[in-house]
């Protein structure tokens, strides 16, 4: 079964998530769609949709829009730090054996 026939916001109104604006009465509407995310039994699943799939817009996985592009660009930045460190190490792990021959 695809997890969003287990989603809550299935049977919300779908504008409910995606409000127009970011201040005033549109803070109030992510606030209550948020809501329905956080008792939504395949939260992490459809927030792991958003993330990896890039959606843009709207309320998911109980993250607003720019709170998903903050998750997305630290997501990014430990990946390439964890690469650079990974790389650091091999090419020091290379250096000492070549010293050591």
């Amino acid at each position: 079964m695809n997890w969003r026939h287990e989603a809550a916001c299935r049977w919300e109104d779908p504008d409910l998530f995606f409000p127009v604006g970011s201040g005033g009465p549109a803070l109030l509407q992510i606030e209550e769609a948020k809501a329905v995310c956080h008792r939504c039994p395949v939260r992490e699943t459809c927030l792991q949709w958003a993330l990896e799939g890039g959606q843009e817009f709207g309320v998911c996985g109980g993250l607003s829009e720019e709170e998903r592009r903050r998750t997305a660009r630290r997501r990014k930045a430990r990946a390439r730090a964890g690469r650079s460190a990974r790389a650091g190490g091999s090419a020091r792990a290379g250096r000492s054996r070549g010293a050591s021959d």
